[in-house]
């Protein structure tokens, strides 16, 4: 974000707070009228920096109550491997988040499901899909905190 200057920054932190405000509104709180406040944020978009809007909802809410964090190791690293998983967990919608890591484990998955035996129908559908060295489920009990809106620097620099 260092070429966002100060009204890019205020722009994209309201935007993250609530992509439902109208124009008029951003604009006022970041000091610009409406029609260049819109021309910043279309060029946000189209350089990247905003990569969609979204409506949050409560996963309990909707009937995913249970969220499993899970390791996977891989049982080697050839390209093949890799995408035959990337299409693996990309026909699974209920994995939420999928990163690749340096560490101990090879992948990190945020998994949303209604229950145990839904997990395990997922469990079931992924190992079937790949080969893989070893696995390590970690459930949540409670989630104490959860955002999507970045700490962007809103201040004078």
């Amino acid at each position: 974000m260092d070429d966002l200057d100060l009204i890019d920054r205020k722009i994209v932190a309201e935007l993250m707070r609530d992509a439902t405000l109208p124009v008029a509104q951003i604009a006022d709180r970041v000091g610009l009228s409406q029609t260049p406040c819109w021309k910043r944020i279309q060029r946000l978009e189209s350089t990247g920096v905003l990569t969609g809007r979204v409506a949050l909802a409560d996963p309990a809410r909707l009937g995913f109550g249970l969220t499993v964090f899970v390791g996977i190791e891989a049982t080697d690293h050839s390209a093949e491997w890799r995408e035959a998983f990337a299409k693996a967990i990309a026909a699974l919608p209920n994995i939420m988040e999928a990163h690749r890591m340096a560490g101990e484990m090879d992948y990190l998955l945020r998994v949303a499901v209604p229950d145990m035996a839904a997990f395990d129908q997922l469990y079931k559908q992924l190992t079937d899909a790949v080969p893989i060295k070893n696995v390590t489920s970690h459930f949540a009990m409670e989630r104490l905190k959860f955002t999507n809106a970045y700490p962007v620097d809103t201040r004078n620099r």
